[in-house]
């Protein structure tokens, strides 16, 4: 099924500036679709991550336009608030290298399951694949989470991401 020409896709990195390189290289890779980096306030700044001020900041880039969201760490997060409050607005999910298992994620079990699909490292430091998964399937079993063959935090999967987004 081809991409709505409407449907933004945002990609919101994780924490640390080496994800900047990470988020551009998807977007120039991903390049038939229409695409929105979020730079988080702290590459710039320093500090911690300004969850309200970013969640403003993204809701001010989207308007009320259809969008994707493919997230990474810190902002697979950050894209549960955006379910929370922008539901009918969003298209697709993809989250990749969940970081920690929490309450945050429960927005999950009112999304709708083929509209979300979960990527995740065989060994990511963070968050492994058995652990993730088995997160996952606690909040909504029908979400499609799938092992990448690495132990890293990396997740350089273009081609994947652009499957689930066509």
């Amino acid at each position: 099924m081809a991409e709505e020409i409407n449907v933004r896709t945002i990609i919101l990195p994780g924490f640390s500036v080496s994800n900047r390189e990470w988020a551009y290289d998807l977007k120039e890779k991903l390049g038939d679709m229409s695409i929105i980096v979020h730079e988080w306030r702290h590459w710039q700044e320093g500090g911690s991550l300004a969850l309200y001020y970013e969640l403003d900041k993204i809701l001010k880039k989207v308007a009320k336009e259809k969008i994707n969201i493919l997230a990474k760490s810190v902002g697979t997060r950050v894209a549960m608030n955006l379910i929370q409050k922008i539901p009918k607005q969003i298209n697709k999910v993809i989250l990749c290298g969940i970081p920690s298992l929490s309450e945050a994620y429960n927005y999950l079990s009112n999304f709708p399951a083929r509209k979300v699909i979960v990527f995740q490292n065989t060994k990511d430091p963070l968050g492994n694949f058995s652990e993730v998964e088995e997160f996952i399937h606690r909040i909504n079993k029908d979400i499609k989470v799938v092992e990448m063959p690495r132990n890293d935090h990396s997740y350089p999967y273009p081609s994947e991401f652009s499957k689930f987004l066509h």
